[in-house]
């Protein structure tokens, strides 16, 4: 079966720019468009879509508010953050927000193409570095940044299933977490997916996430003492 993509830019030619490259694909399927948040977030409520790919400087509602409400509904699609900036701050707040990843506007096609298959295989397209990074240049001028009650699902992870979230947190792979804490990298998947199931994360970028938020990490620096 195709992906079925969402095409969210109030920019008609870089839409059809989009819309060219994926129609090109045997696997796609560009299923609807929209030239803001408002428009897309109607134009959902009847058509089915696996993955949006979402701008973020729109009139009427920007792509971060557009992100938040889609992934507050029930069984929502992927979103993908279009940004034109590597570190951008509205990357950081659609991050925040239940996107999972972001991509720069002038990416490589296949890069984009293999961006748009691996959110919509389940995985996150921006590395747990990467997000860190974002997270240590701006949380610090959030006001919840590090302020935030910790988060009440954290209470059901084992001692290892913590260790392991730390870990994740602070920007390591399966492999380099496996090697850390002697463990198989099969086992440390297990406990990542364990991590995302109790505490109702799609992804290790909101692993991240949460850990700045819940004060287990903090910006600049490693695990909280």
């Amino acid at each position: 079966m195709s992906i079925r993509v969402m095409l969210v830019d109030d920019q008609v030619l870089l839409r059809t720019g989009f819309r060219m490259v994926l129609a090109a694909q045997p696997d796609m399927e560009v299923v609807a468009e929209a030239g803001d948040g408002v428009e897309a977030l109607e134009v959902l409520r009847s058509t089915a879509v696996d993955v949006v790919l979402m701008d973020v400087r729109m009139p009427k509602l920007d792509g971060v508010e557009t992100t938040r409400r889609i992934c507050s509904q029930p069984d929502p699609p992927k979103v993908l953050i279009l940004t034109t900036f590597d570190l951008d701050e509205y990357a950081f707040s659609g991050l925040k927000a239940g996107a999972s990843g972001f991509m720069l506007k002038d990416v490589p096609p296949a890069e984009l193409l293999g961006a748009i298959r691996s959110v919509h295989s389940g995985d996150a397209v921006v590395a747990p570095s990467t997000t860190r990074r974002l997270l240590d240049r701006f949380s610090p001028m959030l006001p919840s940044s590090g302020k935030e009650p910790e988060h009440k699902e954290l209470g059901r992870l084992t001692d290892r299933e913590r260790e392991v979230m730390m870990l994740v947190a602070q920007g390591l792979s399966n492999g380099e977490i496996a090697a850390r804490l002697v463990l198989s990298e099969a086992t440390v998947k297990t406990h990542v997916g364990r991590i995302l199931t109790k505490l109702g994360l799609r992804d290790r970028v909101q692993v991240v996430v949460l850990a700045y938020e819940s004060g287990l990490v903090r910006a600049g620096g490693g695990a909280a003492g």
